[in-house]
C-alpha cells in the first residue's frame, strides 16, 4: 500500500520532498530509491495490451 500511495502521489505531481515528509523519511532520496515506482506507466501498458486482445 505504501509503494502504491507514493507512486500515485508522484504521478499526480506531488514533489518528492512532500512525499518524503508524508511517509516519514528525512530525505527524499530514500523515497525515490525505494518507494517511488512509475505505476501509471505499468497500468497503462497493461490496459493497452488488454484493449488489443479484446478488439
Amino acid at each position: 500500500m505504501r509503494h502504491s500511495s507514493v507512486s500515485l502521489l508522484a504521478d499526480s505531481g506531488v514533489s518528492s520532498e512532500d512525499i518524503a515528509r508524508l511517509v516519514g523519511h528525512s530525505e527524499p532520496t530514500i523515497t525515490e530509491a525505494v518507494y517511488r515506482k512509475q505505476i501509471r506507466r505499468v497500468l497503462l501498458g497493461g490496459a493497452e495490451a488488454m484493449d488489443r486482445i479484446f478488439r
